[in-house]
Protein backbone atom coordinates (compact mmCIF):
# COMPACT_ATOMS: atom_id res chain seq x y z
CA UNK A 1 0.00 0.00 0.00
CA UNK A 2 1.23 3.49 -0.58
CA UNK A 3 2.41 5.74 2.27
CA UNK A 4 1.06 9.08 0.35
CA UNK A 5 4.96 10.97 0.11
CA UNK A 6 6.33 12.59 -2.66
CA UNK A 7 8.37 9.79 -3.50
CA UNK A 8 4.93 8.37 -4.71
CA UNK A 9 3.93 10.71 -6.21
CA UNK A 10 7.20 12.00 -7.94
CA UNK A 11 9.31 8.77 -7.67
CA UNK A 12 11.05 7.36 -10.72
CA UNK A 13 9.89 3.39 -10.31
CA UNK A 14 13.25 1.61 -10.58
CA UNK A 15 13.34 -0.77 -13.68
CA UNK A 16 15.38 -2.71 -15.15
CA UNK A 17 17.79 -2.00 -17.85
CA UNK A 18 17.70 -3.01 -21.09
CA UNK A 19 20.12 -4.56 -22.63
CA UNK A 20 21.02 -3.59 -25.76
CA UNK A 21 22.40 -6.11 -28.19
CA UNK A 22 26.28 -5.20 -29.39
CA UNK A 23 26.02 -5.17 -32.99
CA UNK A 24 28.51 -8.24 -34.80
CA UNK A 25 31.87 -6.55 -35.54
CA UNK A 26 32.91 -6.37 -39.31
CA UNK A 27 36.41 -6.57 -39.81
CA UNK A 28 37.19 -4.49 -42.66
CA UNK A 29 40.57 -4.88 -44.54
CA UNK A 30 43.01 -2.57 -44.54
CA UNK A 31 43.91 -2.30 -48.17
CA UNK A 32 40.20 -2.40 -49.08
CA UNK A 33 39.39 0.86 -46.64
CA UNK A 34 42.55 2.45 -48.87
CA UNK A 35 41.44 0.94 -51.76
CA UNK A 36 38.59 2.96 -51.50
CA UNK A 37 40.00 5.83 -50.40
CA UNK A 38 42.13 5.99 -53.17
CA UNK A 39 39.52 4.85 -55.83
CA UNK A 40 37.12 8.00 -54.56
CA UNK A 41 40.40 10.38 -54.55
CA UNK A 42 41.07 9.55 -58.15
CA UNK A 43 37.49 9.66 -59.10
CA UNK A 44 37.17 13.34 -57.44
CA UNK A 45 40.39 14.38 -59.33
CA UNK A 46 39.03 13.51 -62.93
CA UNK A 47 35.36 15.31 -62.13
CA UNK A 48 37.33 18.50 -60.93
CA UNK A 49 40.39 18.63 -63.27
CA UNK A 50 37.52 17.99 -65.98
CA UNK A 51 34.93 20.54 -64.97
CA UNK A 52 37.89 23.23 -64.83
CA UNK A 53 39.28 22.11 -68.32
CA UNK A 54 36.13 22.58 -70.02
CA UNK A 55 36.09 26.19 -68.20
CA UNK A 56 39.32 26.72 -69.78
CA UNK A 57 41.58 26.89 -66.51
CA UNK A 58 44.90 24.78 -66.53
CA UNK A 59 45.95 22.98 -63.02
CA UNK A 60 48.17 20.59 -62.19
CA UNK A 61 46.66 16.97 -61.28
CA UNK A 62 49.22 16.87 -58.53
CA UNK A 63 47.65 19.81 -56.65
CA UNK A 64 44.37 18.24 -57.79
CA UNK A 65 45.13 15.13 -55.65
CA UNK A 66 47.36 16.45 -52.85
CA UNK A 67 44.08 19.20 -52.45
CA UNK A 68 41.52 16.44 -52.27
CA UNK A 69 43.93 13.91 -50.18
CA UNK A 70 44.53 16.48 -47.75
CA UNK A 71 40.43 16.89 -47.68
CA UNK A 72 39.36 13.51 -47.32
CA UNK A 73 41.94 13.12 -44.61
CA UNK A 74 40.60 16.35 -42.73
CA UNK A 75 37.22 14.09 -43.10
CA UNK A 76 38.26 11.20 -41.80
CA UNK A 77 39.84 12.71 -38.76
CA UNK A 78 36.75 15.66 -38.12
CA UNK A 79 34.79 11.64 -38.27
CA UNK A 80 37.19 10.00 -35.95
CA UNK A 81 36.34 13.02 -33.14
CA UNK A 82 32.44 13.51 -33.88
CA UNK A 83 30.27 13.41 -30.64
CA UNK A 84 29.10 9.80 -29.76
CA UNK A 85 25.13 9.50 -31.07
CA UNK A 86 22.33 10.22 -28.87
CA UNK A 87 21.07 6.98 -27.38
CA UNK A 88 18.04 5.90 -29.25
CA UNK A 89 14.55 6.42 -27.31
CA UNK A 90 13.38 3.37 -25.68
CA UNK A 91 10.02 3.15 -26.47
CA UNK A 92 9.61 -0.48 -25.89
CA UNK A 93 8.04 0.13 -22.07
CA UNK A 94 4.80 1.06 -22.12
CA UNK A 95 3.01 3.71 -20.02
CA UNK A 96 0.14 2.18 -17.52
CA UNK A 97 -2.07 3.41 -19.68
CA UNK A 98 -0.91 1.61 -22.52
CA UNK A 99 0.58 4.43 -24.23
CA UNK A 100 4.79 4.25 -25.39
CA UNK A 101 7.37 6.22 -23.69
CA UNK A 102 8.72 6.63 -20.42
CA UNK A 103 8.12 10.39 -19.53
CA UNK A 104 8.86 10.42 -15.84
CA UNK A 105 7.02 14.11 -15.48
CA UNK A 106 4.04 12.61 -17.56
CA UNK A 107 3.99 9.59 -15.30
CA UNK A 108 3.97 11.11 -12.47
CA UNK A 109 1.09 13.46 -13.36
CA UNK A 110 -0.61 10.54 -14.66
CA UNK A 111 -0.57 9.05 -10.72
CA UNK A 112 -1.72 11.96 -9.34
CA UNK A 113 -4.62 11.81 -11.84
CA UNK A 114 -5.18 8.36 -10.36
CA UNK A 115 -5.02 9.17 -7.19
CA UNK A 116 -7.40 11.86 -6.90
CA UNK A 117 -10.05 9.79 -9.00
CA UNK A 118 -10.36 6.99 -6.48
CA UNK A 119 -10.25 9.64 -3.60
CA UNK A 120 -12.79 10.78 -5.15
CA UNK A 121 -15.00 7.99 -4.59
CA UNK A 122 -13.70 7.16 -1.38
CA UNK A 123 -12.79 9.48 1.17
CA UNK A 124 -10.46 7.32 3.57
CA UNK A 125 -8.24 7.15 0.27
CA UNK A 126 -8.16 11.26 0.00
CA UNK A 127 -6.89 11.19 3.98
CA UNK A 128 -4.87 8.51 3.30
CA UNK A 129 -3.10 9.54 0.01
CA UNK A 130 -3.77 13.33 -0.87
CA UNK A 131 -3.95 15.00 2.05
CA UNK A 132 -0.32 13.64 3.14
CA UNK A 133 1.32 14.50 -0.11
CA UNK A 134 -0.24 17.82 -0.24
CA UNK A 135 0.74 18.86 3.29
CA UNK A 136 4.52 17.66 2.41
CA UNK A 137 4.20 20.16 -0.62
CA UNK A 138 2.86 22.59 1.17
CA UNK A 139 5.91 22.23 4.15
CA UNK A 140 8.27 21.72 0.83
CA UNK A 141 6.70 25.25 -0.93
CA UNK A 142 7.05 27.20 2.78
CA UNK A 143 10.46 25.75 3.43
CA UNK A 144 11.67 27.08 0.12
CA UNK A 145 10.04 30.23 0.06
CA UNK A 146 9.47 31.63 3.61
CA UNK A 147 12.03 29.26 5.59
CA UNK A 148 9.61 27.59 7.85
CA UNK A 149 7.00 25.32 7.87
CA UNK A 150 4.09 24.11 9.46
CA UNK A 151 5.89 22.47 12.40
CA UNK A 152 8.56 25.16 13.34
CA UNK A 153 6.35 28.66 12.46
CA UNK A 154 2.35 27.17 12.42
CA UNK A 155 1.12 31.33 13.25
CA UNK A 156 3.01 32.48 10.11
CA UNK A 157 2.58 29.29 8.12
CA UNK A 158 -1.28 29.61 8.89
CA UNK A 159 -1.09 33.46 7.88
CA UNK A 160 0.59 32.50 4.75
CA UNK A 161 -1.63 29.38 4.09
CA UNK A 162 -5.01 31.11 4.84
CA UNK A 163 -7.81 29.62 6.62
CA UNK A 164 -9.15 27.71 3.87
CA UNK A 165 -6.19 25.46 2.83
CA UNK A 166 -4.71 25.56 6.62
CA UNK A 167 -8.25 23.75 7.38
CA UNK A 168 -7.98 21.49 4.62
CA UNK A 169 -4.69 20.38 6.26
CA UNK A 170 -5.04 19.31 9.47
CA UNK A 171 -8.89 18.08 9.56
CA UNK A 172 -7.96 14.30 9.08
CA UNK A 173 -10.72 12.57 7.79
CA UNK A 174 -12.61 14.96 5.73
CA UNK A 175 -14.64 14.71 2.90
CA UNK A 176 -12.80 15.06 -0.59
CA UNK A 177 -12.74 18.59 -1.32
CA UNK A 178 -14.58 19.68 -4.65
CA UNK A 179 -12.44 20.27 -7.70
CA UNK A 180 -12.61 24.57 -7.03
CA UNK A 181 -11.79 24.04 -3.90
CA UNK A 182 -8.67 21.76 -4.37
CA UNK A 183 -8.16 24.45 -7.20
CA UNK A 184 -7.84 27.64 -4.71
CA UNK A 185 -5.60 25.30 -2.71
CA UNK A 186 -2.73 25.17 -5.90
CA UNK A 187 -3.25 28.32 -6.62
CA UNK A 188 -2.22 29.27 -2.77
CA UNK A 189 0.34 26.91 -3.08
CA UNK A 190 1.46 28.65 -6.27
CA UNK A 191 1.73 32.12 -4.81
CA UNK A 192 3.27 31.25 -1.62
Amino acid sequence: MSTGGLEDLFGQREEPPVADEPAPERRRSWTAWALRNLLLIALATVVVVAVLRSADYEISIIFVVTALAGLRLILLAVAEVRAPAAPKRSDRRAGSDGSAGTDSLRAAVRRWEQNLERANAEDDLYSRNVLPVLAELTDERLRLRHGITRATDPRRARELLGEPLWEALHERGRRMPKARDLESYVDVLERL
